[in-house]
């Protein structure tokens, strides 16, 4: 007896058939970003949302992209989490045999290099924007910005990742040379507020950091915390 054969059924399992795997499942891990770093006389201010995503999929709302470099020197991420973290242990790596062979805590320019050299030299296949800022007692509080493609340029405020695009002409018209810390802590916080409210990407709460020559104090800002302008 012959049997006919209809058409194939597509299966219904993922794992079968990769076509039914959502998007957002085999997209690239970013942190979609807001990231801002400010200096003052003494020191400098670093700030950051803390939404990560993959695709449109929010990953984790609590992501720490200010990253330790050493102990005066901090970065913020933008761009792919994985090539932004990577670039970061391979900095603060040769940061530490510099401090043990040197004797001194490494400079805040040495680091911005580094970061440079491995965004340059790893463009093509890495996707990173960094901002590194920290103190040392040669320059005190510096800000050096690397974005994708590793240019390094000091500036005295830089903002940086898909929620920058809409706060610049807030940054422009509220930044004033020789603000006090405190004046720069309230600045960098409404910039990334504004940011967070505008972007898609960019959300969660606000990680502040200040380092002066006794280190870095943080602290975390949530949500319902948030300074507000608006009320939709």
């Amino acid at each position: 007896m012959a049997y006919a054969i209809g058409p194939m059924v597509p299966s219904a399992n993922p794992v079968t058939n990769p076509s039914l795997v959502p998007d957002w499942a085999n997209a690239e891990h970013s942190t979609g970003t807001s990231i801002m770093a400010c200096e003052f006389d003494g020191g400098v201010v670093v700030g950051a949302d803390t939404r990560s995503t993959t695709g449109a999929y929010i990953a984790n709302r609590v992501a720490d992209k200010l990253t330790r470099v050493t102990d005066y020197i901090y970065c913020c991420r933008s761009g792919s989490s994985a090539d932004s973290q990577a670039i970061s242990d391979f900095v603060r790596y040769h940061l530490s045999f510099y401090k043990m062979e040197l004797g001194m805590e490494p400079r805040v320019e040495t680091a911005a290099n580094l970061f440079r050299e491995m965004c340059y030299n790893y463009r093509e296949s890495l996707m990173a924007g960094i901002l590194v800022a920290g103190w040392d007692p040669i320059k005190g509080g510096q800000v050096y910005s690397i974005p994708l493609g590793g240019m390094c340029t000091r500036m005295p405020i830089s903002i940086g990742g898909s929620g920058s695009t809409y706060v610049y002409g807030y940054v422009d018209s509220h930044y004033k040379p020789g603000m006090t810390k405190d004046q720069v802590v309230e600045l960098v916080t409404n910039t990334l507020a504004l940011a967070m409210s505008r972007d898609g990407s960019s959300g969660g709460s606000i990680r502040l950091g200040v380092i002066t020559k006794d280190g870095i104090e943080r602290q975390l800002i949530l949500g319902n915390e948030l300074p507000k302008f608006w009320e939709g």
